[in-house]
């Protein structure tokens, strides 16, 4: 998104903070409401058009909000989809775009609220792994001749009492509403999205071997110190990568053997 859409975005992402820091506010419920908005704005092209026309009034879009939905959800969900058609959108499509990801947010938002969001993160990542090394999983989550049940069923198989409720549900709405995304880029996006929640960056650590808990320790301290943020490592081994280790943090990758880069890790710490 870009102008007046990544604007409108960061301002509803604001309100819903604001809500869900209410202990009263259910997260998850909220979650499952933005979502069937999602999906009722991504059938009804011609309504998102009148919802972001600039011509229109902005009272005006969020009176027809109200109209439509208000009894159908709740009023918190009701009152956030309606500021958001206050706003203005460079694309009618960023609208969808962005209560797509506000619901994704509500949900990290409940993992949070119990303590399982550092879980969630990884299972994300986890199961991102898994499907790239199953062609069949990944055959399955894709057909487009499968139908939404068939595929809530089989990921409930999968993950319904081995991962947490938050990942579960976001995976389900991924696979069963993919909006035009892969199923890998999806995960990755709900990773990152995981990883801003805590106010971290993600780096991709491929090794040949699992790192000792010391060598990670050192490794997610360096890359703290060189990126100025907090840094989460999601760890997967490759026997090929013969010795060595590599490092992904957003496009750049950092190649080198394990022991250099620890010992470029010592020389960041103590300088």
């Amino acid at each position: 998104m870009n102008g007046a859409s990544r604007e409108a975005l960061a301002a509803a992402r604001e309100r819903l903070d604001a809500l869900t820091d209410s202990t009263s506010v259910d997260a998850a419920k909220l979650a499952d409401e933005l979502a069937a908005v999602t999906a009722l704005l991504d059938r009804e092209g011609g309504l998102r058009r009148v919802l972001t026309d600039p011509a229109q009034p902005g009272e005006a879009k969020a009176q027809l909000v109200q109209r439509l939905i208000g009894g159908q959800v709740s009023g918190t969900a009701a009152d956030l989809v309606s500021g958001m058609a206050r706003s203005r959108w460079s694309q009618p499509r960023d609208l969808v775009d962005a209560l797509e990801e506000l619901a994704s947010i509500a949900d990290l938002t409940a993992a949070e609220k119990t303590g399982t969001l550092d879980d969630v993160e990884d299972e994300l990542f986890r199961f991102g792994r898994i499907v790239s090394s199953s062609t069949g999983l990944r055959a399955a989550l894709t057909d487009r001749a499968a139908g939404a049940s068939a595929k809530t069923e089989l990921l409930h198989r999968l993950l319904g009492g081995r991962a947490k409720p938050a990942t579960e549900r976001l995976v389900t709405r991924l696979a069963t509403a993919p909006r035009g995304r892969s199923l890998e880029t999806g995960l990755e996006s709900l990773s990152k999205l995981a990883a801003e929640r805590r106010n971290r960056m993600v780096a991709v650590v491929t090794s040949a071997v699992p790192l000792s808990d010391g060598q990670r320790e050192r490794l997610g301290a360096a890359l703290t110190k060189l990126y100025g943020r907090r840094m989460h490592l999601n760890l997967d081994v490759d026997p090929e990568v013969v010795g060595g280790i590599r490092v992904q943090v957003g496009d750049e990758v950092i190649n080198g053997s394990v022991a250099d880069r620890l010992d470029e890790a010592a020389r960041r710490m103590a300088s």
